[in-house]
């Protein structure tokens, strides 16, 4: 089990250390901007179709951006798109820009194991990715208690707990957001050593309280996604529905120039979502 937190892409870091050595050495507080190596201008495609238990999961949001430099205190959003998805039997969604950057569909059909393919038509080039659409085992309950934490202090720590399924290899992510948090946080988990049984799911954070409600949002991915989402993991501590960090190379490829590739990754999962309130 792994987590994704204190998202921080990595220049980001080193960038604050390098400028937290200068400062050492400084007399002065001018604000010292590093000069930074940008890199080269990438399509970010933020396609994840959600369906969440309990909803008909026609309502589908794709986000489409590009990379910008360090400095730029923006994200640029990439307007005018054609966007749509068609499953295996050759139904298709269409996801209209309902505000810069935002392609959104309100009739779209989810299937549990069906096929889907993305096409996105933007800045003059093509890209289509293929996945399937993923399932998952509802939330059981969730518990809270009083651990102690490596500072001493002790910390309020939640789990929660499914089912997993004995007939099949499965791949999961969990995020939890809350107001203590700027940013959710990510777990990625998958049924290696606890295939077929119940599986428990701990998470913690120094500024959880009582009285805080922590959202739990708990996905089925498939293995191709979960490799993806490691990588990232293993590269930065970046919040992964931000651009990711460097050139990790998703499943959306571009059919016009196949070296000028997107950065995200087209993935369809099914969700428990479970609120729960810190006692």
């Amino acid at each position: 089990m792994n987590k994704l937190k204190k998202y921080t892409v990595i220049n980001r870091a080193l960038a604050l250390i390098s400028l937290l050595f200068v400062f050492s050495f400084a007399s002065c507080e001018d604000v010292v901007n590093l000069d930074l190596e940008t890199g080269e201008t990438k399509l970010v495609i933020d396609a994840e179709i959600i369906w969440k238990k309990g909803t008909d999961g026609k309502e589908q949001t794709i986000k489409i951006s590009k990379t910008a430099p360090y400095y730029s205190g923006s994200t640029p959003k990439v307007s005018g798109a054609q966007v749509r998805v068609e499953n295996s039997n050759g139904d298709v969604f269409t996801f209209n820009e309902t505000e810069t950057g935002v392609y959104k569909c309100t009739d779209f059909v989810p299937v549990i194991d069906m096929d889907y393919t993305l096409f996105v038509e933007a800045e003059g080039q093509s890209f289509t990715a293929v996945e399937k659409l993923t399932s998952v085992t509802p939330i059981n309950k969730v518990e809270q208690k009083i651990v102690p934490d490596f500072g001493g202090d002790d910390v309020i720590e939640l789990t929660f707990y499914y089912n997993d399924p004995a007939d099949q290899v499965n791949f999961y992510i969990t995020d939890y957001q809350s107001e203590f948090l700027i940013y959710p946080e990510y777990e990625i988990t998958n049924d290696e050593f606890y295939n077929g049984n119940e599986i428990s799911t701990r998470y913690s954070h120094e500024d959880m309280k009582p009285g805080n409600t922590v959202t739990i949002t708990h996905r089925g991915v498939s293995k191709n996604f979960f490799n993806y989402w490691k990588l990232i993991l293993e590269a930065s501590n970046s919040n992964p529905f931000s651009v990711p960090p460097g050139n990790i190379r998703g499943n959306i490829v571009n059919t016009t120039d196949a070296t000028n590739f997107a950065l995200g990754y087209f993935r369809l999962c099914e969700a428990d979502q479970v609120p729960y309130l810190v006692q």
